[in-house]
């Protein structure tokens, strides 16, 4: 009895001493948040813009029409989710005021809002509707309230920043948990501005003074909601309206402010913007933003415009598949519905990514790894390179910053996509990446790449066909890949 216990004491004691030697790699610069990590995973959201623009026909309204003309007759809310969620969108953001100043809630800080237009006789808070539709169908919801104002009176005072922060307070308070405050860098110009038709300039530096707007409102009120605005805090803008990244895309970035001033959106050096910063001081990932249509807001002569699924694959390519994010801008018509060209598209579009992505080539394979981190073979090996789990990796020692991945299959294998994918929650480590297939007795590179991190997708420009294909991966401390896929 007494060798039992001994013996089972030697064993737990062995067992203690072998997870103590097998520690994680230690994280590598900047990090993200959790709040970023749900962001992450999100990968596609769509942008909703519907005011008086839209009855006008135009892109921005000038703050003048009239509260009635806004009066969707057939509006339907769930149509529009519905739709952004059979094209694979995990969330949502309202437009729950733009540029014109219109507010689609009943707010309380402007007479310019839903509650002065005809629709539902001035009963209606079509904020609300989105995000009860959003619930139903399992899609996050988020907002954006455009800081620039052309309708209020009071634009350019002190005065109109507290009724910015009120409005901000409204939407935080009343339409549930929110997985982003969505800002921008747009102010000042030409305006309505009460009746007053005139230019007004802000100092884009100094006047909304968003640290303490993002600090002590957002952060304390809507604490898991990502803010995105040009310059951060949690995700930057790509720096166009394409949708498309640079291939070179690192989710960190060190921002710069303009003429010794701090950072702020519509005020920062935007050289870097796309590109991020290899080490840069934060984890700020990128959102590509884009319409599904050449413009944000619906026009009946785009109808025949919309973009094409291809397009639209591409984009995804260029956004997710660069270890950003997408977000769609998707613009109902004067009926208060999305067009069929755009839900059918969406529905295609949605269809494609699952067909594409629906079995990683890579699963049959045996992987064999050059190195992986000492006594952690099932803790940190090639297992968790196929487990669908993006935080679960292949990690190598810490002096070992070059190693490769070779997959071999029982027979050839056609594919063309390649998804690599980081455990980000260590930082993003690779350098860069190199795949190989093996072809008449040697190693022959067919593509290359740089900044992994969350996910990297690339497309080889011709399918290969092969038996054994190598990754080599290179890093400047020891690798921790989560996923590698062969589609």
């Amino acid at each position: 009895m007494m060798k039992r216990v001994i013996l089972s004491i030697c064993s737990l004691s062995c067992s203690l001493m072998a997870v103590a030697q097998i520690e994680a790699p230690k994280p590598y610069g900047a990090v993200p948040s959790e709040r970023q990590l749900k962001w992450h995973e999100t990968e596609m959201y769509c942008l909703v813009h519907f005011t008086p623009t839209t009855f006008q026909n135009k892109e921005w309204g000038y703050g003048d029409a009239e509260p009635s003309l806004f009066n969707p007759l057939n509006f339907n809310a769930l149509q529009i989710v519905q739709a952004a969620k059979a094209g694979g969108f995990k969330g949502l953001i309202t437009v729950a005021k733009h540029h014109d100043g219109f507010a689609l809630w009943p707010t309380k800080t402007s007479e310019y809002n839903i509650s002065k237009s005809t629709w539902k006789k001035g009963k209606g808070d079509m904020v609300k509707e989105f995000q009860l539709a959003a619930k139903k169908e399992g899609l996050k919801f988020g907002v954006y309230c455009s800081p620039w104002d052309r309708n209020n009176p009071h634009y350019g005072s002190p005065a109109y920043v507290e009724a910015y922060r009120k409005q901000l307070r409204e939407l935080y308070t009343n339409y549930g948990e929110l997985f982003m405050s969505w800002h921008d860098g747009a102010n000042g110009g030409d305006g309505y501005y009460g009746g007053k038709k005139e230019q007004r300039k802000v100092d884009q530096s100094q006047y909304y003074d968003w640290n303490n707007t993002w600090q002590n409102i957002t952060r304390k009120m809507q604490p898991n909601a990502t803010i995105f605005s040009d310059v951060g805090l949690d995700v930057r803008w790509v720096g166009n309206e394409k949708g498309l990244a640079p291939e070179t895309s690192w989710a960190t970035i060190t921002i710069k402010g303009k003429n010794g001033k701090p950072a702020m959106p519509g005020f920062m050096d935007e050289a870097n913007l796309g590109t991020g910063t290899r080490n840069g001081d934060q984890w700020i990932p990128f959102e590509a933003d884009v319409a599904l249509r050449p413009g944000w807001f619906y026009h009946k002569d785009q109808d025949d415009k919309v973009k094409s699924v291809a397009q639209l694959f591409n984009i995804y390519c260029r956004s997710v598949g660069l270890g950003g994010g997408l977000d769609l801008g998707l613009s109902p018509t004067t009926d208060g519905l999305l067009h069929q060209n755009d839900v059918d598209t969406l529905a295609k579009f949605g269809a494609l990514i699952k067909q594409v992505f629906a079995h990683n080539l890579a699963e049959q394979a045996k992987i064999s790894l050059s190195n992986v981190r000492a006594g952690a073979i099932r803790a940190y090996g090639s297992a968790n390179l196929t487990d669908h789990d993006r935080y679960s990796y292949w990690a190598t020692d810490d002096s070992v910053h070059e190693a490769t991945a070779e997959l071999s299959f029982k027979q050839p294998q056609r594919f063309s996509i390649i998804r690599l994918k980081e455990n980000i929650k260590l930082g993003q480590r690779l350098d860069s990446v190199g795949v190989e297939v093996y072809r008449n007795n040697a190693w022959v590179q067919i593509a290359k790449a740089t900044s992994i991190g969350a996910n990297r997708i690339i497309r080889l420009p011709q399918p290969e066909n092969a038996d054994r294909v190598r990754v080599r991966f290179y890093a400047p401390v020891a690798i921790a890949v989560s996923e590698i896929g062969l589609y």
